[in-house]
């Protein structure tokens, strides 16, 4: 696996993407939205983008210039990933929309079909957000919602986060014993 951009959005769940950067490490460009900056120093007790891009590896990009190497269709970039993926962020997506680094890399991803997944965390969902993912998955978007299985019998807030980030890095084809896998042998 190569380099891979790992967008953090604004939406509630910024603990994911956190996890992602520290799994990831030096294979991700980090992006981190300006709603994002303030999920993350609010969820994750005052946590700087600077300060996670420094503790995980992670290169840290500038959301504002589009011109970076994440925003290029002929630059080594293995995939995309926006966790947690915001409703706002989803909307322009789904409108092909990249009015800053994190969502050209991922219209870039889907014109050079790379791999593209999102991590919507919203609850509800608004009809748009549904519409909006059904059509990103319709154009081969990997939709991950922050959903975390309880079959495995979760016993910390670490087991719920590792259950969805496992679920990202199987699609990334990054091999992880981060959950239990289900065998089919646990209902008998």
């Amino acid at each position: 696996m190569g380099d891979v951009v790992l967008a953090i959005s604004g939406a509630s769940g910024a603990i994911y993407g956190v996890r992602l950067a520290h799994i990831l490490g030096n294979r991700a460009r980090l992006v981190i939205t300006e709603s994002g900056k303030l999920t993350l120093a609010h969820e994750c007790d005052g946590l700087t983008p600077e300060r996670l891009a420094e503790e995980s590896g992670a290169l840290l990009e500038n959301n504002e210039n589009v011109g970076a190497k994440s925003a290029s269709g002929s630059a080594a970039i293995d995939a995309v990933v926006i966790c947690p993926c915001s409703g706002s962020t989803l909307g322009k997506l789904a409108a092909g929309i990249g009015d800053n680094l994190a969502t050209r890399s991922a219209i870039v991803a889907m014109k050079e079909r790379r791999k593209l997944i999102i991590v919507p965390r919203e609850a509800p969902y608004a009809t748009v957000h549904l519409e909006n993912m059904a059509k990103l998955s319709s154009w081969g978007t990997i939709v991950i919602p922050a959903s975390p299985g309880f079959y495995n019998h979760p016993k910390t807030m670490d087991d719920l986060i590792d259950f969805v980030v496992s679920r990202v890095l199987d699609h990334l084809g990054i091999n992880n014993e981060l959950t239990k896998r289900w065998t089919g042998e646990e209902i008998q």
